[in-house]
């Protein structure tokens, strides 16, 4: 019978993941494109939820033919979602409850975000910054999400390999950055559908993920 693989570290989205953000930025997106003249609907889904602050303004900008530069859209994006996020961050169901159990078992997590430092800043104090050995933010590794980047900074960061961690996501941004990590993945789907494939597992929330589940995920990777 061959050997349990062992479980390092487990490595989390923010945003629609861990705190209930992925609302918010869908709102500051909203707002900031009503001064465009725009009004954003399913179609603009994959430019906005899971993306970097330079990725939805550049978007904006070419969807508003150019109205305002993309350094000003960029903050205006900015500016809003930071004023939500102090006034509105929530953890999502399980969320503490998870991270703290992984500390109880001895496993180490990371936070893994394509938002920027300030904003990931506002939520480990929120969360509490014990519970997390290392972060990444937007600009922190020399490309974003869903390139591997951020994913592979946070294995090497930890001294674990690709295939000892899972990293736990909401939307397939964020999925297909940590798969193109060689990381195994929890997907907790936040407004877009995300399908169960080979090395993934999809949940309803946080409260359906314990160490069994991850631990036989991991397994069913290795074997496959």
């Amino acid at each position: 019978m061959p050997s349990r693989a062992t479980l390092q570290a487990v490595l989390f989205d923010m945003d629609g993941t861990l705190v209930d953000t992925e609302g918010l930025w869908w709102q500051a997106a909203a707002d900031e494109a009503r001064t465009l003249g725009l009004t954003l609907g399913d179609d603009d889904v994959p430019d906005v939820l899971g993306q970097a602050v330079a990725h939805t303004a550049a978007y904006l900008f070419r969807a508003s033919n150019g109205t305002r530069s993309e350094a000003s859209i960029a903050s205006g994006l900015d500016h809003r979602f930071v004023e939500l996020v102090a006034q509105q961050v929530v953890p999502l169901p399980g969320a503490l409850e998870l991270l703290d159990g992984l500390a109880d078992a001895g496993i180490a997590t990371a936070l893994v975000s394509a938002s920027p430092r300030h904003v990931v800043d506002l939520v480990l104090d929120a969360l509490g910054r014990r519970r997390f050995v290392t972060s990444f933010a937007a600009g922190e590794t020399p490309l974003t999400k869903p390139a591997p980047d951020p994913y592979l900074a946070a294995v090497s960061a930890l001294g674990a390999t690709p295939d000892s961690c899972i990293a736990v996501e909401d939307t397939p941004t964020g999925v297909a950055s940590a798969e193109a990590a060689g990381v195994a993945v929890v997907a907790v789907p936040s407004l877009t559908p995300i399908l169960p494939a080979p090395g993934r597992a999809v949940v309803r929330s946080l409260l359906d993920v314990d160490l069994a589940l991850l631990q036989r995920l991991l397994d069913d990777t290795a074997a496959a």
